[in-house]
């Protein structure tokens, strides 16, 4: 038996799905037997517990808060979140620099011109994500020939008076970067030796045409993705609680000469963490690892839409209108 298969047997466990919103969060949980239990909790009572999420999972099993959860009686956690939707709303994710091509610094701001209301006579435009700006000398043509090089030093230079003020994110956007990579990835090497934490670089983020589309993506991503990387990390370290204690506790047991490895493989099957996912905004689920800012926007409303669907369906119907109206944001929408 080789350990991939070992970890792909499959097990009566636990099985999570999440709802994590602004207010409430909902749970339906899937006990080993088959029984399906659902709980409900407030997402922010820093009083009692920590995290909403691993909080209900403890209050559904029974396990009292000086005791980790067992990994091992746990298969998959599935949840959809607003945490970056209302960071979002709310103008609270990560203070972040926009690095661009010379002389396209106001690009993102002047945007489209989209006039939804061509009338208005007073036009409000939205704040900007991005906290300062620095743009860079440099320049490929859409041929992809380069016209002139990174000045190295100054983006140096630049960036680290960005980072001497506490920014730590920071997005790359340069003018066909999408297609031709080489100077947003000298950037990007630039960036990391300074010691930023979140570099989101547009040909990776959102490798498509038009500058103020990937521009808009990538400082989005830069913006929510520190916020989604720390409360990823805190729900996975408080589900793996107990991996490090029963490791250490068998390590004797892991160094065994056993010719069939069956101790070995008890042991890490054992010790391995839970499955741990996120919707996308495309209601689609990914692995905690692969949930970034752009992705995250729409997680809560979206799972939202795929039940409507599901339900509808069910229930024989064919044309339906969602309302999720939760205690941020409501969204409407037609499936």
């Amino acid at each position: 038996m080789t350990l991939q298969t070992y970890f792909n047997k499959s097990n009566k466990l636990w099985q999570f799905w999440i709802d994590r919103g602004g207010t409430f969060t909902d749970i339906v949980a899937k006990r080993p037997d088959g029984q399906i239990l659902i709980h409900k909790l407030l997402s922010e009572n820093p009083e009692q517990y920590q995290d909403a999420p691993v909080q209900g999972i403890r209050e559904v099993m029974g396990i009292p808060d000086n005791v980790p959860i067992p990994a091992d009686k746990i298969e998959v956690v599935k949840m959809g979140t607003t945490v970056a939707t209302n960071a979002l709303l709310e103008r609270k994710g990560d203070r972040t620099v926009l690095v661009i091509t010379k002389g396209f610094g106001d690009a993102l701001r002047i945007g489209y011109q989209n006039r939804p209301d061509i009338f208005a006579r007073e036009i409000i435009l939205p704040e900007m994500l991005y906290e300062q700006v620095i743009e860079v000398e440099e320049r490929y043509n859409a041929q992809g020939e380069e016209l002139i090089p990174v000045n190295k030093q100054q983006v140096q230079k630049d960036l680290e008076t960005a980072y001497e003020t506490g920014i730590r994110s920071c997005a790359i956007v340069l003018m066909h970067g999408y297609r031709y990579t080489g100077h947003e990835q000298e950037i990007v090497n630039i960036a990391k030796i300074i010691g930023f934490e979140q570099i989101s670089v547009s040909h990776k983020v959102s490798p498509l045409m038009k500058l103020v589309s990937r521009g808009d993506t990538t400082v989005v991503d830069a913006y929510l993705s520190p916020i989604l990387s720390r409360y990823v990390d805190q729900v996975s370290a408080q589900l793996s609680g107990n991996i490090e204690t029963y490791l250490t506790k068998n390590i004797s047991k892991i160094q065994t000469k056993d010719k069939n490895k069956t101790a070995f493989y008890e042991i890490i099957n054992k010790a391995k963490s839970p499955k741990l996912m996120f919707m996308h905004s495309n209601g689609g689920l990914a692995d905690a690892n692969l949930f970034h800012g752009k992705d995250s926007i729409l997680s809560g409303p979206a799972g939202g839409i795929v039940g409507a669907v599901k339900t509808s369906e069910i229930a024989g119907l064919q044309k339906i209108i969602g309302f999720d109206m939760g205690g941020t944001s409501t969204s409407r929408t037609k499936p």
